[in-house]
């Protein structure tokens, strides 16, 4: 059954600060990078902005920069291309991990990074990533730019900590520790599509020893949130195949599971342990 959204008014701005004065001047107004995740709500109506505010023409977002201590990653930076890009697969694997295997072909190469962040689905790839990752997301209102940490920026489901007259301009990045990974089950039994379950984990080890982790799932709760439990019993170990084992059993200790038509709490659980268990051995590497 084919689906057509409501009546919207559509705007193509020539800068941020035009898409700001848009959405503040507009109630219910919602920006457009790739259309990737905003269109379909649309067309299913479980959206129905009075105005999209197109940022696509916005000259100087579409850029990966090394600045050094962080990559900086610009709203307009496709999927494909932050998959891709050499700079992230140095420094942040488990992103680039997240970028290739977020929807399918078409939508890696229309939709964005950003645009899936700001999105905050509560199965989404890159949102694990950027918690592990420890990233800071830039927004940008009325009153100047802003900087969230990914830990404050992923609200609920389909909401995050973005204002109404905000746009996402960029992710930044930091460099630094032993290694990152990302892993998952799709919803269609493979590595496409949302995920089921599935974690990301960034680790730092020095001198045999794990000092430092962070630890994220999507798809198991109510939205992307930290393992912590995870962080706590594997920082202290040697990092070998039976401390994963252990703290991967804590993966989701004060995690409100959500059970869905994809699977049943104690399933997702499991996948939970599952997928932390080989992102932290592909991260320790």
């Amino acid at each position: 059954m084919t689906m057509y959204p409501r009546k919207f008014d559509y705007v193509a701005v020539g800068s941020v600060a035009e898409a700001v004065e848009a959405l503040r001047a507009t109630e219910g107004a919602k920006v457009m990078a790739g259309g990737m995740s905003l269109l379909p709500l649309m067309k299913m109506r479980l959206l129905s902005p009075t105005t999209v505010v197109d940022i696509g023409r916005v000259p100087g977002l579409d850029s990966i920069e090394d600045r050094g201590d962080h990559l900086a990653i610009g709203a307009l930076v496709r999927h494909a291309d932050t998959a891709a890009n050499e700079l992230v697969r140095t420094h942040a694997p488990a992103l680039a991990t997240a970028a290739s295997l977020t929807g399918d072909v078409q939508v890696r190469n229309r939709g964005t990074t950003c645009g899936s962040l700001a999105h905050a689905d509560l199965a989404a790839d890159q949102t694990a990533a950027v918690l592990a990752l420890g990233a800071t997301l830039v927004a940008q209102g009325p009153s100047g730019t802003r900087e969230i940490p990914a830990d404050e920026f992923f609200v609920d489901t389909l909401t995050s900590a973005l204002e109404p007259d905000e746009v996402l301009v960029e992710v930044r990045i930091p460099k630094g520790g032993t290694g990152s990974a990302y892993d998952k089950l799709g919803r269609r039994g493979g590595r496409s599509d949302y995920a089921v379950a599935g974690a990301a984990a960034w680790v730092e080890r020095s001198n045999g020893t794990v000092t430092a982790a962070r630890v994220a799932l999507t798809g198991v709760g109510t939205k992307p949130t930290r393992a912590r439990g995870v962080e706590e019993a594997i920082v202290g170990t040697d990092g070998s195949a039976s401390a994963i084992e252990a703290a991967a059993r804590r993966a989701v200790e004060g995690v409100t599971v959500l059970e869905d038509l994809y699977g049943s709490e104690e399933y997702k659980a499991h996948l939970a342990e599952v997928y932390v268990a080989r992102a932290l051995a592909a991260a320790l590497g």
